[in-house]
């Protein structure tokens, strides 16, 4: 992602609905793991990294240019600057990685998988968060830098052929997924823009509602998955 992008996510994500509704997730997958050490992958601003270290957890984040970098410590977050695909963390050290929103951005995705399983320990957690759909590609992807948009079966064969076993995979997004199609449809570049308080409320609303609703298998505009190094 450019570094326009990454300074522009980091300004929107701790009000906007998508990434407060993405960091809520992360916590309730976490909630009753013992903390460990954690690394966040494509950390860009930071703040799925704050929720770790809020949770107790020994967790840095890492970035692969210097912009995204620069805000992470700017925000007083551990950093490392380094590539998805070779990582700078030793074999089996870690008891977890987030890469939420990475490995669309990534030519080769299986060498970054490649990579987590090598850095977590036996039995450590890989948590994963990708654009999905290939119907969806607009002029957003390319203007964040997508190479891909996965599908549950390319997701999943993705991550067997690394190494890991695979929990159950759910959609995310999905209550507004037609919204998300029709303004991609007509979409001339990133969606990431600040919204007006009602419109993000609203949609916040909506996308919270959508936790306690039976939608997981649905098509949505995000997959979710926890992966483990058996």
């Amino acid at each position: 992602m450019e570094g326009a992008e990454v300074r522009k996510l980091a300004e929107l994500e701790d009000h906007h609905w998508w990434y407060r509704e993405r960091r809520v997730l992360l916590e309730r997958d976490l909630r009753g793991l013992r903390p460990g050490t954690a690394l966040d992958v494509g950390a860009a601003g930071g703040g799925n990294t704050r929720v770790l270290r809020r949770l107790g957890w020994n967790a840095i984040a890492l970035e692969y240019g210097p912009e995204g970098a620069q805000v992470a410590h700017e925000r007083g977050l551990p950093t490392l600057r380094g590539d998805a695909t070779a990582l700078p963390v030793a074999d089996a050290s870690l008891d977890l990685v987030v890469a939420f929103d990475v490995l669309e951005h990534l030519d080769d995705d299986d060498a970054a998988v490649r990579e987590v399983r090598r850095v977590l320990r036996p039995g450590g957690r890989y948590l994963v968060a990708v654009p999905c759909d290939p119907r969806l590609w607009s002029a957003h992807d390319e203007a964040v830098g997508h190479v891909r948009r996965y599908t549950r079966a390319t997701l999943s064969s993705l991550l067997v052929r690394g190494g890991f076993s695979l929990g159950p995979m759910r959609s995310w997004n999905v209550l507004l997924r037609p919204v998300v199609s029709l303004r991609r449809r007509a979409s001339t570049g990133s969606d990431l823009e600040a919204l007006s308080p009602v419109v993000n409320l609203g949609l916040r609303s909506i996308i919270t509602a959508e936790r306690y609703l039976p939608v997981r298998s649905l098509p949505g505009v995000s997959l979710m998955v926890e992966a483990r190094r058996p």
